[in-house]
């Protein structure tokens, strides 16, 4: 069967499905940076500024979408690794359908209170119309964006890994291209500034969707609805109950991952104009950074969901095995290569002579080696996600960014300065680690699974 985790070699499996992902990430991290550019230099930067204000908001809305779409990806994995086509189709019709609409009020609500929430953040005047009206193309628009996510973590779940890789690459070509158009106005289109660039993302969402609409539909895969199953579109009871429960705490993850990486922007801000410039290039190679565990860590959730499914829980701890020894290796390549070039890569942010370089580089042997001890967290996060645990996972990841990460911080920086910005980093992971491990050995989180293929 087409799309089949159970079978094969699982170290084959899991790169021919990581690669197509982690490219996808690429993709989508390239295009955020090259909109930015398009932005800044043909309107300026009170735009830019009005972008960053924006993408805050639009962060937090959508942490909710991916975590109903993992959610969805487990669900429909484990159905059809048990080959219940009609189950998967199910869970797949009730993700899309309740966060397609879940989108549009949300989209409606924020048209109106578009104004109010940049008053909240304290949007600067200068940027604030700017703001006001990305935002609200940006609302108007959320479902076409929460339609492509769907349809791409649903389709994993079914393991295809490359339509969603093809619809990216559509997605990320018609945004490059259309936001110059659409912003000075080219051609047939009509000068419509930051609102162009707006209505360029959308677009480009819409057609990455339909892409992936219209190939599964040509090919009839096994996620179609057609006739009676169109029905399916309207969440049901028992799944809509599984993709919240289980949603909204892998969304939360998100939001506490992020809201930590705020609080430690402002800490790092309070040490000056060098050593927070230091950090933010240092930012942008550590994003490539874990880019390779979000990868395989998604790709050991699919295959463990559909094993699950068919029973087959021994070929788990392989898969698990197998995932993490890939991801350490590959992270651990990445790291010595930013280790050993550090400076010319840090180059391509900061400028040759700069007081910043030396602080960056100082904190790169430091911080990077807990991007490759928390690579082994997301791998045994991604096969508790699998079965269903996402409590105990949520629960680790806070007490691993406030108590440890940002109590390091408070707790040393009286005996080390400014270097408890840094170690903090390698403490909150070991203590991550330590207890992710705890608790995958100790295997509780197991009777989370939905069991009704054959015994192990």
């Amino acid at each position: 069967m087409r799309g089949d985790l159970t079978q094969g070699p699982i170290l084959k499996t899991l790169l021919l499905f990581s690669i197509p992902t982690l490219i996808s990430n690429l993709l989508q991290t390239l295009n955020g940076t090259i909109n930015s550019i398009w932005v800044g230099k043909l309107i300026g930067e009170s735009a830019l500024a009005a972008t960053a204000n924006v993408n805050i908001i639009m962060f937090l809305m959508m942490a909710a979408v991916f975590g109903f779409g993992m959610a969805t990806t487990v669900r429909v994995g484990q159905a059809f690794g048990r080959r219940d086509i009609d189950a998967a189709r199910v869970t797949f019709g009730s993700g899309v359908g309740f966060c397609t609409a879940l989108s549009a009020i949300i989209g409606v609500a924020g048209w109106f209170l578009a104004d109010k929430l940049l008053h909240l953040m304290a949007t600067p005047e200068a940027s604030r119309i700017e703001a006001l009206d990305y935002l609200r193309v940006v609302f108007i628009t959320m479902p076409f964006g929460s339609l492509s996510i769907m349809l791409s973590m649903g389709l994993r779940g079914v393991g295809d890994a490359k339509l969603p890789l093809y619809a990216m690459i559509l997605t990320v070509a018609i945004d490059i291209a259309a936001n110059p158009f659409l912003i000075r106005g080219i051609g047939p289109f009509p000068p419509l500034g930051i609102t162009g660039s707006a209505l360029s993302t959308a677009l480009a969402n819409f057609a990455g969707g339909a892409l992936m609409l219209g190939w599964i539909y040509r090919r009839d895969l096994p996620l179609r609805l057609r006739g009676a199953e169109l029905s399916y579109l309207r969440p049901r009871g028992e799944e809509l109950r599984f993709i919240i429960a289980k949603g909204l705490p892998m969304g939360a993850q998100m939001l506490i991952v992020s809201s930590a990486g705020l609080v430690m922007v402002g800490l790092v801000n309070r040490e000056g104009v060098a050593t927070s410039a230091a950090y933010g290039a240092s930012m942008q190679l550590w994003n490539y950074l874990q880019m390779p565990a979000f990868a395989i860590a998604s790709a050991v959730s699919a295959m463990v969901a559909q094993n699950v499914g068919a029973g087959l829980h021994k070929r788990v701890s392989q898969i698990t095995w197998r995932g993490m020894v890939l991801n350490e290796g590959v992270t651990l390549v990445l790291a010595l290569v930013i280790l050993f070039a550090s400076r010319p890569l840090l180059h391509m942010f900061l400028l040759p002579g700069s007081p910043s370089v030396p602080i960056a580089e100082h904190m790169q042997p430091v911080v990077i080696w807990s991007y490759v001890l928390f690579g082994i967290m997301m791998i045994l996060t991604g096969t508790m996600r699998a079965y269903g645990a996402v409590i105990t996972p949520l629960v680790i990841m806070f007490l691993s960014m406030y108590p440890a990460r940002i109590g390091f911080y408070f707790a040393a920086y009286g005996l080390i300065g400014s270097e408890a910005l840094w170690w903090a980093y390698p403490f909150s992971a070991v203590l991550a680690v330590g207890m992710t491990v705890a608790v995958y050995l100790h295997g509780g989180w197991r009777k989370n699974a939905v069991r009704r293929g054959p015994p192990a």
